[in-house]
């Protein structure tokens, strides 16, 4: 058992994978929050900014699969993101039904501001976490964000006879 481990609780009080895992991302969302707090981004926000300046313009369906976000709830979140014209949202002139997302320059400028920010929480989750350990739970969360797993929860989950 290594020193992380040691501190946990027993297993019988925390045997639900989601109950963990939410735990688990909650409280990092709390310490990047408030790494984040003087750039007046949230975390979801960063990300949300982050992803659209990587493949802008974009849809909000395309945005919600590459943030694994229901897009209802997306929309709820670029809301904020829109009013604080950050983000703008136009009707996509080759398929009238998709809106288009797009970085304004003030969105490219708060997502710039907050770069040192993010930086400074990532190398701290490295610190107290390891940065070997780091880059293997990234692996892991990648793989549960994947389509295969999801496949093969299902498939499973069928399997069990519900």
């Amino acid at each position: 058992m290594n020193e992380r481990t040691r501190h946990a609780r027993p297993e019988s009080e925390g045997r639900c994978h989601c109950t963990e895992l939410r735990k688990a991302s909650r409280r990092i969302s709390q310490l990047y929050d408030t790494a984040l707090a003087p750039s007046g981004l949230k975390t979801t926000q960063r990300a949300i900014l982050a992803e659209i300046g990587r493949s802008e313009p974009t849809t909000v369906g395309a945005l919600a699969d590459a943030l694994v976000m229901d897009a209802g709830g997306l929309a709820h979140t670029l809301k904020p993101l829109t009013r604080e014209k950050l983000v703008t949202i136009a009707v996509d002139p080759q398929d009238r039904r998709n809106r288009l997302i797009s970085l304004t320059p003030l969105g490219r400028s708060k997502l710039r501001k907050s770069d040192a920010l993010w930086e400074a929480a990532q190398r701290s989750f490295e610190a107290a976490f390891g940065a070997t350990e780091s880059e293997d739970l990234r692996a892991v969360m990648q793989f549960l964000a994947a389509n295969d797993f999801t496949e093969t929860f299902e498939t499973a989950l069928a399997s069990t006879g519900r």
